[in-house]
């Protein structure tokens, strides 16, 4: 059996155990460390879910010295990611470490530190990068199909992103914007798929939706204009057929966050990666993917469709490929499950490598904290270690 504790239960490690003990029922949550400890013993209770024998802690540090562990997770807050997993890293227990790993600057370099130290046995929740999708498209890059790559159109057009402007998502200080909040996954998989350093970065972002001048603290429910706001929960349900991401006003003066961001990354090459991410679109106006441009040809994919399409562009030919929707109806479009079957071997010590090591979630929260201060300074920034 595999004791794991779990440091923050929130929504998306709760989601996250739930699947590992169906992928394998002998991992067991031996203990949780959370300050809601006694509502998450009601709701598992509530739930149908025997909590009797799991040990419930206030804080991270009574956890790690109250047992022995095969495997910690960290769900937190975003800002206690880099704290707690300094807890866990010394004691070279295996991690799984939500993102962003860091939302700062200094705790990325204290997590780097640590990572020369302690490093080999984390999993960083970057799922993208082991979805079918990705695989399939570096597996064409890099038999050479297309030729080298020499320019990556990216784009990340967020149909569900009023959750970070109705729930506490919506607090700066604790995403750090939507660079580090979002792009994360996405400058990891293109790095993955690169398998190149970016070298300089100029960002730009906006915010001209999601914007307002309602009081500080505002809930809908309070709200005079409630039964006319297309952002409301009545009307987002009645209208939009969607279920409402929280309870604030997202049109209030303290409603954090840009609401589109573009990026311009050059890289070790010389050649250089575009990337816009946008939050206000609805419905099919969905998109997840990027196209990678050599000069034999071009691939492209979107994880909203499931398509990955080669354009020759020598020859008039088009190869198509389809993901099936069985493979990625669950969880990231699947990759949840191989970072989790990835973790679960390092707990057992069937395997000895991470396939989404601490140094990728280094490298990639380097460059969204670089984005974010291009985007600030309103300048081209280097994406390197402070001295």
């Amino acid at each position: 059996m595999s004791k794991v504790g779990v440091i923050g239960y929130g929504h998306q490690v709760k989601r996250l155990l739930g699947m590992m003990q169906e992928m394998d029922s002998g991992c067991r949550i031996s203990a949780i460390a959370d300050i809601r400890h006694h509502e998450i013993r009601e709701r598992m209770k509530a739930d149908g879910v025997d909590p009797s024998g799991i040990s419930f802690y206030e804080n991270a540090d009574e956890m790690l010295n109250g047992g022995e562990f095969d495997g910690v997770f960290v769900g937190t807050r975003c800002s206690l990611h880099t704290p707690m997993a300094l807890k866990v890293l010394p004691r070279r227990i295996p991690l799984y470490l939500e993102k962003p790993i860091a939302t700062t600057m200094e705790d990325l370099v204290k997590l780097r530190d640590a990572d020369a130290l302690y490093g080999g046995k984390t999993v960083v929740s970057f799922p993208l990068r082991v979805t079918h999708h990705v695989q399939l498209v570096k597996e064409i890059i890099d038999s050479g199909k297309i030729g080298t790559v020499e320019h990556v159109q990216a784009v990340n057009n967020v149909n569900y992103g009023n959750i970070y402007y109705h729930g506490w998502f919506r607090d700066e200080t604790e995403t750090q914007g939507l660079f580090v909040q979002k792009a994360t996954h996405d400058f990891d998989y293109i790095n993955h798929i690169l398998g190149l350093k970016p070298v300089t970065v100029c960002a730009m972002t906006s915010k001209q939706i999601f914007k307002g001048n309602k009081r500080a603290g505002l809930q809908c429910k309070d709200c005079e204009e409630t039964s006319t706001c297309p952002e409301s929960p009545d009307n987002l349900r009645k209208h939009a057929f969607e279920e409402p991401l929280g309870p604030y006003c997202c049109f209030a003066e303290d409603t954090g966050n840009e609401d589109s961001g573009s990026a311009l990354i050059a890289y070790e090459s010389g050649m250089h990666v575009s990337y816009s991410q946008n939050f206000f679109v609805r419905k099919k106006a969905a998109a997840r993917g990027a196209r990678f441009l050599g000069y034999k040809g071009t691939v492209e994919f979107d994880w909203a469709t499931n398509r990955i399409q080669v354009y020759m562009h020598h020859t008039p030919r088009v190869e198509s490929y389809e993901i099936d929707n069985a493979a990625t109806a669950v969880g990231h479009a699947g990759g949840d499950s191989t970072l989790l079957e990835n973790f679960i071997s390092i707990m057992q010590g069937k395997a000895q490598t991470s396939v989404s090591t601490l140094e990728d979630g280094l490298n990639s929260t380097l460059l969204c904290l670089k984005a974010k201060e291009s985007a600030e300074t309103g300048t081209f920034c280097e994406v390197r270690w402070p001295d």
